[in-house]
C-alpha cells in the first residue's frame, strides 16, 4: 500500500511541475493548493531534497523547484524514495527478512511477478505523463 508521503509526495511533484515558472514555489502556495498541512509538507520536502528530486531556496524568494523536467522523473522513483519500497510482501521488500518459508514458499513465484509488473509500471509511467 502507498501512504499519504508517497501520494502527497507524487501530487507535490505534480504541483511543482505544473506551477513551474522559473522560481523556487513557495512551501505555503504548495500547501494551500494541495490542501496538505504546511507542517506535513516540510517532512516530505526534506526527503525530496535529500533525494535530489527537488532543490529548495530559504528566505525571500524561496520555495522549491524540480530539478529536472517532468519527462525525465519516473512515478517509479518518487514513490520510492519517498516509500522505500514498494514491494508487496515483506519478504521481497527486505533481504534481511528471515522467513522460514522462503525455500518453501509457493506464492513466492507470484509476488515476484506482480511486484514486477508493478515495477515496470511505476518506472514506465513519467511525471510528464500525469500533468
Amino acid at each position: 500500500m502507498i501512504s499519504t508521503k508517497g501520494r502527497y509526495g507524487l501530487r507535490v511533484m505534480i504541483d511543482l511541475a505544473q506551477n513551474d515558472n522559473g522560481n523556487y514555489i513557495p512551501l505555503k502556495d504548495i500547501a494551500d493548493r494541495q490542501e496538505i498541512s504546511k507542517k506535513y509538507l516540510e517532512i516530505i520536502m526534506k526527503k525530496m531534497v535529500e533525494g535530489g528530486l527537488v532543490k529548495g531556496s530559504s528566505g525571500k524568494g524561496g520555495g522549491y523547484k524540480l530539478v529536472k523536467k517532468p519527462e525525465k522523473y519516473t512515478v517509479g522513483e518518487i514513490l520510492t524514495l519517498m516509500e522505500g519500497t514498494i514491494s508487496s510482501v515483506a519478504c521481497l521488500a527486505d533481504n534481511n527478512y528471515d522467513c522460514p518459508r522462503r525455500n518453501k514458499c509457493d506464492t513466492l513465484p507470484m509476488w515476484k511477478e506482480f511486484d514486477g509488473i508493478v515495477h515496470d509500471y511505476l518506472y514506465g509511467k513519467k511525471l510528464s505523463d500525469l500533468l
